[in-house]
């Protein structure tokens, strides 16, 4: 076998802690930045949604990346796989750096068309925190693609070691930009910008050491493969558009959550806080999919493909049941000190009781295993399954039952579910009917 059990575990380990931390830095940023005033913290989470999509925009193009180079790895082919690292970092930076320059070049006339004339101090708020945040936009992208290079040669502790120093370096320094220097939102955009720049340069530096199996050789960065490069966005444009996608649905979501009064958007926004928390062990999964059945199949091994299909599923499945459990367990606990009302504490309960149950039961076969699939090179149909029902389920059926039948926002969180069981669904049967394997993405 490719992978043993110790391989596995710390394959998924480091995967599960750098998730983990990440969360808790986004907590720590909204948290420090609370005790400024409301104009920063209200500019730390407008921009912050924004920032988000790009973050997906690069989570994507590595996710492509990584695809192929594991594909490469598994073939034993270590020159292409290098070559691929080479061109994937080349043109994260090129994208990277335009989006940077268009940010900052119309970042007024970007804060007025999303967030509207807000007050003037929530504004000032969120022009420094987007312009300071946006410089770090290039460093996302190559700490990013370094990331997708550890994960593929199974040095994901690597990736876990470096982010926990850099979300010490960005929690340290939070305090000491709003507490001691009271810079209130600069006081953690600093931060972030630093702390990116240094796991980027730790990741490029880990990545480009002779010891690796495969690493960065600058000369592959510094040039243009179009081959390369068109199989790579093969994998990430259509990852990208499924993403864009589910963002673009989940603003539509949170319009309408908007409609249902003040004590169902308290009750949703804390609510969203633990499913963010819920799904941690989910996306913690989905990159272990792409590096070990991107090597199954560029190996060629179809038999050892659909193997470890079922023992991560089997995994991802016992790892999500028992993660969420612990999470709804902590719920209770988390609503008693919150400044919500009764009303509101108790829906929250409900909310959380209806996602966990269908993000322990059906995520691990919507989500990660949807992962899996486009490792094996089954993207077309992954992506567009995904774009149908975050339509069709997800946005249609919260309408239904969140808007038509008055459910209010119990009505998103059982179309959320649905979405989430129709997809699981349908990725079941496509592992099952052998279409993936049939998919060659090197050649």
């Amino acid at each position: 076998m490719m992978f043993s059990n110790r391989d596995l575990r710390n394959l998924i380990f480091p995967l599960f802690v750098e998730q983990f931390l990440l969360m808790l830095v986004g907590i720590a940023d909204t948290f420090t930045v609370s005790f400024a005033s409301e104009a920063d913290v209200s500019g730390v989470s407008l921009v912050n949604s924004f920032n988000t999509v790009l973050v997906f925009v690069f989570t994507a193009l590595s996710s492509g990346g990584a695809v192929i180079i594991s594909q490469y790895v598994g073939r034993g082919d270590g020159r292409r796989a290098e070559r691929s690292a080479g061109q994937l970092l080349m043109i994260s930076v090129l994208i990277s750096a335009a989006l940077t320059a268009l940010i900052l070049a119309f970042h007024s006339q970007l804060l007025i068309l999303l967030f509207g004339r807000v007050e003037a101090q929530v504004m000032a708020a969120s022009r420094s925190y987007l312009l300071i945040t946006t410089c770090s936009i290039p460093a996302l992208a190559v700490y990013d693609v370094g990331a997708a290079l550890c994960r593929s040669i199974g040095k994901a502790g690597a990736t876990m070691y470096i982010s926990t120093a850099a979300n010490l370096v960005n929690i340290i320094g939070n305090c000491v930009g709003v507490f001691v220097l009271h810079l209130g939102a600069e006081g953690v955009a600093w931060p972030s910008l630093f702390s990116r720049i240094l796991s980027a340069a730790a990741v490029t530096v880990y990545c480009a050491r002779q010891g690796n199996a495969v690493r960065y050789r600058f000369p592959d960065i510094f040039s243009w493969d179009g081959s390369l490069l068109k199989k790579i966005m093969g994998v990430a444009l259509p990852n990208g558009l499924e993403n864009g996608v589910h963002q673009l649905v989940k603003v539509g979501l949170s319009s309408m959550v908007a409609l249902f009064g003040t004590y169902q958007i308290a009750a949703n926004g804390l609510a969203q806080s633990i499913w963010s928390l819920a799904s941690i062990m989910g996306l913690a999964m989905a990159p272990a999919y792409t590096t070990v059945i991107g090597r199954c199949m560029g190996a060629g091994e179809i038999d050892s493909a659909n193997y470890y299909f079922k023992k991560l599923n089997r995994i991802t499945l016992v790892l999500s049941v028992a993660w969420n459990a612990l999470v709804f367990a902590m719920t209770p606990i988390i609503v008693r000190y919150s400044a919500i009302s009764a009303p509101a504490k108790e829906l929250v309960i409900w909310l959380v009781l209806i996602n966990n149950v269908f993000n322990s039961l059906a995520y691990p076969f919507a989500g990660p295993l949807g992962s899996g699939l486009r490792a094996a090179g089954d993207v077309k149909f992954t992506m567009w399954v995904s774009i149908t029902l975050t339509i069709a389920a997800r946005l249609l059926f919260s309408a239904l039952f969140g808007l038509w039948l008055g459910w209010g926002v119990i009505g998103v969180a059982v179309g959320m579910s649905i979405d989430l069981v129709f997809r699981g669904a349908v990725f079941l049967w496509r592992l099952r009917s052998q279409q993936w394997s049939r998919f060659r993405l090197i050649d």
